[in-house]
């Protein structure tokens, strides 16, 4: 509640302070983001984002591929520009944010410990703009997973609830990460969380791989479990389905090695007990096949051959089963399994760099089983709190595992050189291969890499600053155009293609134009060209004699528009 002495106030002032209180919202989350501001660097204030490549970082080891791409910076940044470049293109974003414990998140250059009054308005201002910004990446039916802890779950869901909506919500899965737990707690704590939210309704996640082990039965089609044939849906009964409600008659006497009994849709003297589908109180429900489907199923008097059966209870009752061969399943909402737990992130790290740099990194199969929830073999993936680069090794093992070709962003700045001494050497090693702890030699992962550095041009809307940006924008739109290879390059124009025959170029100034016209018209190829332009005009009079070969986009103001949102 604010403290102000209202007496010196002035009408006007009250006036605008009243006028802000009604629009306070009236139910979510609300937190002091005026006394919580995010200071940026000086070398960053009132400048604009771009990036620049740092060329002896380049990885390169599969020609036919696009590559991966790591920046280095400040991850607002990162995301500022990408806002540019990716906007609406990526399909996963996984990240794990400081959880503010009380001892590791620094804010406008101080560490925020558990005694600071505003730790958790901080924590939402900082994460409430990369999250707004993060949201705009995401494709329509893209996914967002977020690791975190007690510290801040229930703060970090409402806001991702405001910003992605409530409606989108998906789950807020239970990740086991240590079984002993932290005994020094009243109540060991065993577990963190993995948010996951949808860009939209249209969200579709993957099932999983089931672990056949899991699966009990066995006969001459292969192994299978059996799932109940009745709807457990309290929502679909006898009077909304009346179709879906009928009887099924068992034959006790003609069973399987299992005690699988016969089936039939007729009442006979052989087949004489008579099931319904009852839920465990008597009322009335519904099968979840109508007849013709099971009549489709069932091969009378050879249980062991078909696909539904009969089982009794230990009451005495009956239960009637499909065969279930669904060799996946849906993710449940706990996890709880042995290679995704923290202290195997450590131990993978460790067998890769050979000395603890980094703490607590995410274990690599614990992404993987994210990316095979909600990723296609050709996803882009988004991590802008890259770290140790877990998610960048994640996408590349899962690749290999079945031939995809995704690819990464990994976004992190270089507090204690994490970016250079962990995240890249980690992922160079996993490209090129290397010897790890035991001295025995792994094989790399064929993929290549692009490395960036953020840099900043001046903010200013002036002719002289517009030029500034044009000039030093060639890496932003290489990355916007997947398109790194140069063909060309001089102070009034450059060329570039990629490994699919996609070509690209730049005008810098207006020297540019007719040597870039020319070069075009000698290639034949259909070229999407950024002009250099003071306006938003892309100079389409002076590209007429190549009209049908281009796709003209003005720059800077192609830029500068997604700019002025983000920076107002």
């Amino acid at each position: 509640m604010r403290q102000d002495d209202f007496s010196d106030w002035s009408k006007e002032d009250l006036v605008k302070e009243i006028k802000k209180l009604k629009k306070r919202k009236k139910f979510g989350l609300v937190w002091d983001e005026e006394k919580t501001k995010e200071k940026f660097d000086k070398d960053s204030v009132n400048k604009l984002p771009i990036l620049k490549e740092i060329k002896s970082k380049e990885i390169q080891t599969d020609k036919d591929s696009s590559s991966n791409i790591l920046i280095e910076g400040d991850n607002y940044d990162a995301l500022s520009v990408l806002n540019y470049t990716h906007k609406g293109q990526i399909d996963v974003i996984y990240i794990d944010p400081p959880y503010n414990t009380g001892n590791q998140f620094q804010f406008n250059d101080d560490i925020v410990d558990a005694s600071d009054p505003y730790r958790h308005s901080k924590w939402l201002t900082f994460m409430f703009k990369r999250l707004l910004l993060a949201k705009q990446l995401l494709k329509k039916n893209g996914t967002i997973f977020i690791s975190i802890d007690d510290n801040e779950q229930p703060r970090i869901r409402m806001l991702c609830e405001e910003i992605f909506g409530e409606k989108n919500f998906i789950s807020q899965i239970i990740v086991q990460t240590n079984k002993g737990g932290r005994d020094y707690l009243e109540i060991a704590n065993t577990h963190e969380y993995l948010l996951c939210f949808g860009r939209s309704e249209d969200v579709k996640l993957h099932k999983l791989p089931k672990d056949i082990s899991s699966l009990r039965y066995n006969d001459s089609l292969g192994i299978y479990d059996i799932r109940e044939l009745r709807n457990r849906n309290p929502k679909f009964n006898k009077e909304n389905r009346p179709n879906l409600f009928y009887s099924i008659f068992v034959n006790p006497k003609i069973k399987d090695e299992y005690n699988h009994c016969a089936i039939s849709l007729k009442k006979t003297n052989e087949y004489n007990i008579e099931v319904l589908p009852r839920n465990k109180e008597g009322k009335d429900g519904c099968w979840r096949w109508g007849k013709k489907k099971l009549l489709e199923n069932i091969i009378l008097n050879i249980p062991k051959k078909s696909e539904v059966i009969a089982k009794k209870r230990r009451d005495g009752g009956w239960n009637i089963y499909e065969k279930d061969r669904n060799e996946t399943s849906r993710a449940k909402s706990i996890w709880d399994e042995t290679d995704i737990r923290s202290e195997r992130g450590t131990i993978v790290l460790r067998q890769i760099l050979k000395k603890p740099l980094f703490d607590f990194p995410k274990p690599v199969e614990l992404i993987i089983k994210c990316l095979k929830l909600s990723t296609e073999k050709n996803s882009i993936i988004l991590d802008f709190f890259a770290g140790s680069g877990t998610t960048g090794h994640a996408v590349l093992e899962l690749n290999k595992e079945d031939k995809g070709n995704r690819q990464f962003i990994l976004c992190t700045n270089n507090e204690g050189n994490i970016c250079t001494n962990v995240c890249y050497p980690r992922i160079q090693k996993i490209i090129d291969g290397y010897t790890n702890i035991k001295n025995e030699k792994i094989k790399g992962l064929n993929a290549n890499l692009k490395y960036f550095k953020t840099d900043f041009v001046e903010g200013e809307s002036t002719d002289k600053n517009k030029k500034k940006l044009v000039d030093q924008c060639t890496e932003m739109l290489c990355l916007k155009e997947d398109c790194f290879d140069e063909l060309k390059q001089t102070k009034n124009y450059s060329i570039f293609k990629n490994h699919e025959e996609k070509y690209f170029g730049i005008v810098y100034d207006d020297d540019g134009i007719e040597p870039l016209k020319k070069q075009i018209k000698s290639t034949g190829k259909k070229f999407n060209v950024y002009v250099f332009s003071l306006d938003d005009s892309a100079r389409e009079e002076e590209f007429e004699d190549v009209k049908g070969m281009v796709d003209l986009k003005p720059i800077p103001e192609v830029i500068l528009n997604v700019y002025r949102r983000i920076f107002k």
